[in-house]
């Protein structure tokens, strides 16, 4: 239970490494099963983003929940106009700009943002209630 706000930051910083880790196992491990890569692996991703920062700053949920949607589509938009090969990118950084356009991504993304808003706005009433 978040009993204070250093305890909250540990618990979303813990969250942001754990997701990163399956987000590492998806890449290496599971790169072969499509489902499990392009989907879940997008859907996981803006939540490990919402963590991260959730662990670093005080935007309120709803804006960091749309900030990240909004910069998860930005790079889906780049990628449909080939931004890494235009940009001659390489390694992690066209890794992380992406290579190939889905409108299926800009879904995972909502979808993931959707859930874990509802999921903290969920858990923040429980822990007032309490």
């Amino acid at each position: 239970m978040l009993s204070s706000p250093l305890q909250a930051i540990m618990n979303y910083f813990i969250a942001a490494l754990a997701l990163f880790l399956v987000e590492v196992l998806i890449a290496t491990t599971f790169k072969d099963y499509h489902f499990i890569r392009a989907y879940l692996g997008d859907f996981l991703v803006v939540i490990l983003l919402y963590c991260l920062l959730k662990a670093f700053t005080s935007f309120e949920n709803s804006h960091l929940a749309w900030g990240i949607f909004m910069f998860a589509s930005l790079l889906e938009v780049a990628q449909y106009f080939h931004l890494a090969d235009h940009l001659q990118l390489s390694g992690i950084p066209r890794i992380i700009v992406g290579t190939s356009f889905s409108f299926y991504d800009i879904l995972m993304y909502a979808a993931g943002c959707l859930t874990i808003y509802w999921l903290d706005i969920k858990i923040l009433l429980a822990v007032e209630k309490s």
